[in-house]
Order: C-alpha cells, then sequence, then structure tokens
C-alpha cells in the first residue's frame, strides 16, 4: 500500500513538473518570437534604407549616362554635319569641272562642225570635178576604142572575144596559183595530223593476216582409205557429201584427199568429220550421219566460242548472244582473202585508238568496229549488201544509233551523221590496204591500173600517166608548152577530184604532176 502510495506521490511530482516546463517552454517561444521579429523589422528598415540609397545612386548615373549619350550624339551630329558639307562642296567642284568641260566640248563641237561644212563644201567640188574627168575620160575611151577598130580591123564582138579569152587564161593562171598555195598550206597541217593519229594507232596494233582457199586438205594413211572412204559403188562419198554440202576430190595425189566448197563452214565441219571417220576406221553411211551431226554441234559450240573470245580479245562486253554467234561465223569467211573476224578485231583497235586519240569514246568506237561486217555472217541468208544487213541485225538486237550507222555507212553509202562512222570508215580502210592484208585478181588489178591512167590522160595538157606501188600512187607528165606551173597544179586539183567522183578504192591515191622545160641550142 505505501508502495502505490509513493507510485501516485511520484507521478503527481513528474505530472506537475511536465506541466511547469510545457509553461515554461511556451513563456520562451513567445519571448523568442517577439525578439526575433523586433530584429527583422530593424534589418527591414536597414534594407529599405540601402535601397533608397542605391536608387539615388543609380538615378544620379543614370543621368550622367544621358547626358554623356547627348554630349556624343551632338559630337557625331556635328561630324556628320561636316562631312555633308564637304561632300556638297566637292559636289559643286565636280559640277563646276563637268560645265567646263561641256562648255570646251562644245566648242570643239563648233570646230568640228565648220571643219565638216568645209570638208563638205571641198567634196562636193571633188564629186563635180570627178564626174567631169569621168566624163572626159568616156569620150576618151570612146575616142580610144573607135581608134583601135579602125586600126585592128576588129569588130568590137571579135574584141570582146579576145579580151574574155585573155581574161580567161589570166584567171586560170591565178586560179592554179591559189590552189597551190592552199593546197600547200592544208598539205603541211593535214598530213602532219593525220600521219600522226594513224601512224600512232596502226603502229600500236599489228594483226596476223589469214589467207584462206576454197578447199581443205585431209591426209590420209595410206591410199587404201580412199577406197574405203568411197565405198561400195560410191555409197559412202554420195552419203558424206549429201550430209555435209561439200564436194569430196580423190585423185592421184598421194596421202591427201581434197574438200571442195565456197561454204567454209559446211568445209569445216566436212574437214573435221572426215578426219574423225578416218580416225575411227568405221566408214558407213549411218556412221557418217552420226559423225556429222556431233561434229556440227561442237562447231556451233567452237562457233560461239570464238566470237565470245572475240569479244574479250577486243574488249567489248554485253553483246546479245546472236551477235556473238555471227561474230564467231565471220571466223570462217574471208573477204579478198582477208579474214573477216580478224578483220574486225584490227578494225575494232584502230577504231578505238583512234577515236581516243581524237577525244571520243574509245569503247564506243571499238563496238562500232567490231560489229561493222555482221552482216556478211548473214548475207547469204537475206537479200542486200552486207551493210544493210548488219544494221538491220543490229536494230534487232537493240545496239546503240551509233553501232547501226557505222554498220550501214562505213562504205560511205549513207550521209554521215556521226564521227564513230568516220573512225569505223578510216579504220576499215587502214586495215584493208595494210599489205599482205588482200589479194586482188590480176584482171582485177590490170583494169584498175588502166583507170586510173585513163582518167588522168582525158584532161588537156596531160602527155604521159603511170600508176605505180599498186594503184597507191599516179605519176602525170604534163606538157611544158601548154602549161605552167599554176595550171599544173590546176591539173593536180581536177585529177584528184575526178578520182574521188568516179571511183572506189580503199586508202589513198597520191597524184603527182611533173613539168619539165627543156631548152636545146646548136652551137655551129
Amino acid at each position: 500500500m505505501i508502495v502505490v502510495q509513493e507510485i501516485i506521490v511520484t507521478a503527481v511530482v513528474w505530472v506537475v513538473a511536465l506541466s511547469m516546463a510545457v509553461l515554461l517552454t511556451f513563456f520562451l517561444t513567445r519571448l523568442w518570437d517577439r525578439l526575433r521579429r523586433r530584429d527583422a523589422e530593424s534589418e527591414a528598415r536597414v534594407i529599405v534604407h540601402k535601397a533608397e540609397v542605391e536608387v539615388e545612386n543609380r538615378r544620379r548615373e543614370a543621368e550622367l549616362e544621358i547626358k554623356e549619350m547627348a554630349i556624343q550624339q551632338q559630337a557625331e551630329s556635328e561630324k556628320e554635319l561636316r562631312r555633308l558639307r564637304g561632300e556638297l562642296h566637292e559636289r559643286e567642284r565636280l559640277l563646276d569641272k563637268r560645265q567646263d568641260s561641256l562648255e570646251e566640248q562644245a566648242e570643239v563641237l563648233r570646230k568640228q562642225e565648220k571643219m565638216v561644212e568645209s570638208t563638205q563644201r571641198k567634196l562636193t567640188e571633188r564629186i563635180q570635178d570627178a564626174n567631169r574627168r569621168k566624163d572626159e575620160l568616156s569620150k576618151l575611151l570612146d575616142l580610144q576604142r573607135q581608134t583601135l577598130h579602125e586600126l585592128s580591123g576588129l569588130s568590137q564582138e571579135e574584141a570582146t572575144r579576145r579580151l574574155l579569152e585573155m581574161l580567161d587564161s589570166q584567171l586560170q593562171r591565178e586560179t592554179g596559183a591559189v590552189i597551190l598555195a592552199h593546197e600547200k598550206k592544208l598539205a603541211e597541217v593535214c598530213e602532219e595530223k593525220t600521219r600522226e593519229v594513224l601512224l600512232t594507232s596502226i603502229q600500236r596494233f599489228a594483226a596476223a593476216h589469214t589467207a584462206e582457199t576454197t578447199t581443205s586438205t585431209v591426209g590420209i594413211p595410206n591410199d587404201e582409205m580412199k577406197g574405203r572412204i568411197i565405198g561400195r559403188e560410191g555409197r559412202n562419198i554420195r552419203a558424206f557429201e549429201k550430209a555435209t554440202g561439200v564436194d569430196v576430190i580423190i585423185d592421184d595425189t598421194p596421202g591427201v584427199v581434197i574438200v571442195s566448197a565456197f561454204d567454209t563452214i559446211r568445209r569445216e565441219v566436212a574437214r573435221m568429220s572426215l578426219e574423225k571417220l578416218i580416225a575411227d576406221g568405221r566408214i558407213h553411211p549411218t556412221r557418217i550421219e552420226e559423225i556429222v551431226a556431233v561434229t556440227q554441234r561442237e562447231l556451233d559450240r567452237h562457233i560461239q566460242k570464238l566470237g565470245e573470245q572475240a569479244c574479250q580479245e577486243a574488249e567489248v562486253y554485253g553483246l546479245h548472244e546472236r551477235l556473238v554467234n555471227l561474230l564467231g561465223r565471220l571466223h570462217f569467211r574471208t573477204s579478198y582473202s582477208q579474214n573477216v573476224l580478224r578483220h574486225s578485231i584490227e578494225v575494232a583497235f584502230l577504231a578505238g585508238m583512234l577515236a581516243d586519240e581524237l577525244g571520243f569514246d574509245g569503247k564506243l568506237a571499238r563496238r562500232c568496229g567490231l560489229l561493222h561486217d555482221i552482216g556478211k555472217a548473214a548475207d547469204h541468208e537475206a537479200e542486200g549488201g552486207h551493210p544493210k544487213i548488219g544494221g538491220d541485225l543490229l536494230k534487232r538486237y537493240g545496239e546503240r544509233p551509233e553501232v547501226i550507222h557505222a554498220a550501214l555507212g562505213h562504205h560511205d553509202d549513207l550521209r554521215v551523221e556521226n564521227p564513230y562512222t568516220v573512225l569505223v570508215s578510216a579504220a576499215d580502210a587502214c586495215s584493208a590496204s595494210r599489205p599482205g592484208a588482200r589479194r586482188e585478181t590480176l584482171e582485177r588489178y590490170i583494169k584498175r591500173m588502166e583507170e586510173l591512167e585513163s582518167i588522168a590522160n582525158k584532161f588537156p595538157g596531160v602527155e604521159q600517166a603511170y600508176a605505180i606501188q599498186a594503184g597507191r600512187e599516179l605519176r602525170v607528165i604534163v606538157s611544158s608548152k601548154d602549161t605552167t606551173d599554176e595550171s599544173a597544179a590546176k591539173i593536180c586539183h581536177d585529177i584528184v577530184t575526178a578520182f574521188e567522183q568516179q571511183l572506189t578504192y580503199p586508202g589513198e591515191i597520191k597524184v603527182t604532176v611533173l613539168r619539165e622545160t627543156r631548152h636545146v641550142e646548136m652551137a655551129r
């Protein structure tokens, strides 16, 4: 019980103490707030005072700045005013100067007007004097003409005719001299440029030339094989000729059998088939047909491969498969004994080099050169010349217009529309005229020489004409009595013009006119 009372007393003491602590805390807090409010008000009054002082200072500084700016603007205005006054003075000075200059020019113009009037007056007097002299001269000329008619006994028409003949002769000499001078100047420039371009292109590419014939020879091991090739009652040789379309010539020549055909592809098929039959030893109609069929397929693949190799060699890509096949067929086609495929490759390289030298597209020029004779691979299948056939084929297989026109016009059959046709034509002529590239028959050679000489002999004043260097040059000897140096130059020009108009030839023909004057006297 005593313990409980002690606990209660202790609790009451703690409650009283806690109450006193709370009250003390409350009073201390109120006192602290009052003190803090008093300090804040004092601090606020200090801050307001400082702000008022700072505002006053700023107001004074602003007034000073405004005064300084006003003074500065006034100075700038005075400076600008002085500059404007200077410009006005300068303009006034220039205007005064121009006015003085205009016055001087007006004075000069007045003097010139007086001079013009004086000159016009003198000119009028001279014109009158010239007209008077002209009338006198006309009278004198009429009198002289009448006197000449009386002295010479010639009528006016006869005198006019002789005068015209004399003028024509003089004009011919002057024309020849002009032609000679211009030809000499042009020859120096043109020969230098063309020789440089052509020789550079030709020397950079040299191709081998193949001479083909219309027959092929096949070697046989012994003469007994000839009988086996002929077969019983000739059935083997007839079956072979029927399957291949060629003629097999078996004569007394030992060790060979001759295969003859104008179609080189059929002849090649026959040659390869016959060699396989001889190596196999089994020769009968059925075996012949099998071998010929197999050989035909092999040759077709070989032709395609030849076309692809030609494209790779000429660096021409993207051709249609049919065009590649036609290129391969050109390997078995000849023109004047020149292999057409090798000729086309050579033309492609020459045209490409010429294009590079002249600043054109070398790849396009090679494409034009490689395909320019493509019509020769199909000219037996269609009507018309190989340029037209080639142009139609190239158009059908989507080639560019430049390539088509080069094929159509490389023999000057069309009006030239693009430079690549000219390049291909020049390259074609270079390839065809290369020594050893082609062979001509004796009759054609003689006929060409006679045509050159006969055309030259038709011109007046020509005594003799000789074609030399296989028709590449013509030497003409003219009469020294009937011609002069100027008229000889005109004769040379006329002969060249006649060749260009009347003849068709590859390359160039050089015409040299010779005139010699001889003076012979006898001393007695």
